[in-house]
């Protein structure tokens, strides 16, 4: 795909379009999008050039989003980043790009993986993928859900440490100390972060760390706040447990991974007064798959706490966010649009509220990047004059049944990124 190509006018005749106030389907009308932008609603005369696309009154949205990606290890497994070529994140990471975006995701926030070279080259039309926010490297401290050093080694803040695999091919980064935090974050920033990933408790595939463990000081949070801070940006933090939330909330963290072990309502409760994110997946345990007893009973505690952290979110009124975090399991990738599908058929949530989380919502938090947003010059996941020109043409009405998007394949007619047509079932 070609820059030149990213200039041919495009009419959307013929469409009910989902807005980004969520609130239901405008009548049939027409969409004209130029220079990469959506240009006009209701246009009647295409501009000389126009592709024509008649849309025949099915549904035109705005691209998904998933604001918990891992593109670097979505479509790798765990023994190909540690013990394979270099090159094996990137060039699996390249394909998954291309597999994301026709699924229907055109946006999404990566929270650890060394992927700011991979959105340059999607950006430029280079490659096929969807617009990358990159958190570059989780910050981890040692003993902490970063840190894959076998127990035997010492640790890297010892001069006689040596850093991981994961921290060489720029997947984690193990800092510990508030000198050290502030270097991580500003490494992160000078290699394209669009925010920072740290991680504040333990995690269900690590080796050390059980969930109930809270991870860095007050004062070492403090520290990644600043840092990005002073970036105008912000830090998002892993964390599962009620101590470990209220440490990040307290710290200045704008947006809580997962959350799951939250102790009851008064927690999320208290992100939603402070306007923290709950940036958090609806799980099953078929999700993933462990090797050991412990990763796997972790696995089924975690699960066991979705169905709560998200009634709890939706009674509080906080800022809730959709993503998968799916990795190091490349046949799993494709349940992207089925975890979707769950906030509907799990989780109490409407199809529109389902929509507007995963287009308009999670573009909200991606804004928090501030002046490191790369996409700052217009508005996602929207369809307004003037916002970004990415979209779906949907068959059916997936305001009435969601389920539709379960099939990209079949049901997703036309597919626009950045005013580029990546996908025209239509001729």
């Amino acid at each position: 795909m070609t820059q030149q190509q990213a200039s041919v006018p495009i009419l959307i005749n013929d469409v009910r379009v989902f807005g980004a106030d969520g609130c239901g389907l405008t009548p049939p009308t027409s969409v004209l999008i130029q220079d990469r932008r959506i240009a006009a609603i209701n246009a009647e005369n295409p501009p000389e050039g126009a592709v024509v696309i008649e849309g025949g009154e099915r549904v035109l949205m705005p691209g998904l989003s998933d604001a918990h990606v891992h593109l670097f290890a979505a479509g790798t497994t765990h023994a190909d980043l540690t013990t394979g070529a270099t090159g094996m994140g990137y060039y699996n990471a390249l394909a998954e790009a291309e597999r994301m975006l026709m699924r229907g995701f055109t946006s999404v926030r990566d929270m650890a993986g060394d992927v700011a070279a991979l959105r340059q080259v999607l950006d430029a039309g280079t490659f096929p993928g969807p617009r990358i926010y990159p958190s570059q490297a989780a910050i981890s401290q040692t003993s902490g859900h970063g840190d894959f050093s076998a127990v035997y080694e010492d640790a890297t803040t010892f001069s006689c440490g040596l850093h991981t695999r994961a921290e060489q091919i720029g997947f984690m980064r193990v800092a510990d100390g508030r000198d050290q935090v502030l270097a991580a974050v500003r490494e992160q920033l000078k290699k394209g972060a669009s925010q920072i990933k740290i991680m504040a408790g333990g995690g269900v595939s690590s080796a050390y760390d059980p969930l109930d463990v809270v991870q860095y000081t007050p004062d070492e949070l403090s520290a990644a706040v600043e840092a990005a801070s002073d970036w105008g940006t912000y830090v998002s933090a892993h964390v599962y447990n009620d101590e470990g939330i209220r440490r990040a909330i307290a710290a200045g963290i704008r947006s809580i991974e997962h959350g799951h072990l939250a102790a009851g309502p008064k927690t999320i409760e208290l992100m939603a007064n402070n306007g923290v994110w709950l940036s958090t997946q609806p799980f099953l345990e078929s999700d993933h798959e462990y090797s050991t007893p412990d990763n796997t009973e972790k696995n089924q505690q975690v699960c066991k706490g979705v169905e709560n952290t998200f009634t709890w979110a939706r009674e509080a009124g906080a800022k809730i966010a959709f993503g998968t975090d799916l990795l190091l399991e490349p046949g799993k990738a494709g349940l992207q649009n089925e975890m979707l599908i769950r906030l509907y058929d799990n989780f109490g949530f409407s199809p529109t509220e389902a929509l507007r989380i995963a287009t308009a919502g999670n573009a909200e938090l991606f804004r928090l990047s501030g002046e490191r947003d790369p996409y700052k010059a217009a508005r996602l996941g929207e369809i307004t004059v003037g916002a970004w020109a990415d979209v779906l043409l949907v068959e059916d009405d997936p305001t009435q049944d969601i389920s539709v998007l379960k099939d990209p394949d079949k049901n997703l007619a036309v597919i626009i990124k950045d005013g580029r047509i990546y996908k025209n079932l239509l001729g």
